[in-house]
C-alpha cells in the first residue's frame, strides 16, 4: 500500500488534513505546538484507492532544542518511507523561513511532493496561495483542512499521483 506523509513546520494544520482525510478525530489537534511528537499512521481510502496516511509533528530544522531535534528526526523518517510527501504550509502567514529550509530538504529527498496551502477559509485567501509557487515544488494545492474546503480535489490529485505505484502491504496496521 502507498504510504502518504503529512510534514511542515508547527502549527500549519497537519493534525487537522490528517483528521479531515480519515474523517474521523485520530489525531489530536492544538494551537499549541509540540503536541504531535511521534509519527501516527492511518489507512486512508478516496475514490476506491486504499493508502497508508502518516502524520507528523513541526519540522523545525537546525533546533537544538531535544524535543524539536526528536520530532524532526521522525519527520525525516516519514519523508524516507513516503510515496508522496503533503508539504502542509499556512495561507495566512505566507512563506516563512521554515517552509523555505523544508523545501529544500524535500527537493533533495527526490520525493514526489505536493505542497499544500492550508488555512484557505475564505475567497481572498485563494490568491495568497500563489506565493506558494516560489517554493519550486510544482502547483499549490489549495484548502482548508478545518473547514474541508478544497479537500476532495487534493485527494484527487494524491490518487493521481499514487497511480502506477505497486500495492504492497501496508507499512503499519
Amino acid at each position: 500500500m502507498s504510504l502518504v506523509a503529512i510534514v511542515g513546520r508547527p502549527n500549519v494544520g497537519k493534525s487537522t488534513l490528517f483528521n479531515r482525510i480519515l474523517g474521523r478525530r485520530s489525531a489530536i489537534v492544538d494551537d499549541h505546538p509540540g503536541v504531535t511528537r511521534d509519527r501516527h499512521y492511518a489507512v486512508a481510502e478516496w475514490a476506491g484507492k486504499l493508502f497508508t496516511l502518516v502524520d507528523t509533528g513541526g519540522f523545525v530544522p537546525d533546533s537544538a532544542d531535544i524535543m524539536e531535534a526528536a520530532i524532526r528526526e521522525q519527520a525525516a523518517a516519514a519523508i524516507e518511507e513516503a510515496d508522496l510527501v503533503l508539504f502542509v504550509v499556512d495561507a495566512k502567514e505566507g512563506i516563512h523561513p521554515i517552509d523555505r529550509d523544508l523545501a529544500a530538504i524535500l527537493r533533495r529527498a527526490s520525493k514526489k511532493v505536493r505542497v499544500v496551502v492550508n488555512k484557505v477559509d475564505s475567497p481572498g485567501r485563494t490568491a495568497d496561495a500563489a506565493e506558494f509557487y516560489g517554493l519550486g515544488l510544482g502547483d499549490p494545492l489549495v484548502i482548508s483542512a478545518l473547514g474541508g474546503k478544497g479537500t476532495g480535489d487534493m485527494l484527487d490529485a494524491v490518487t493521481l499521483e499514487l497511480r502506477g505505484l505497486p500495492e504492497a502491504p501496508p507499512i503499519h496496521g
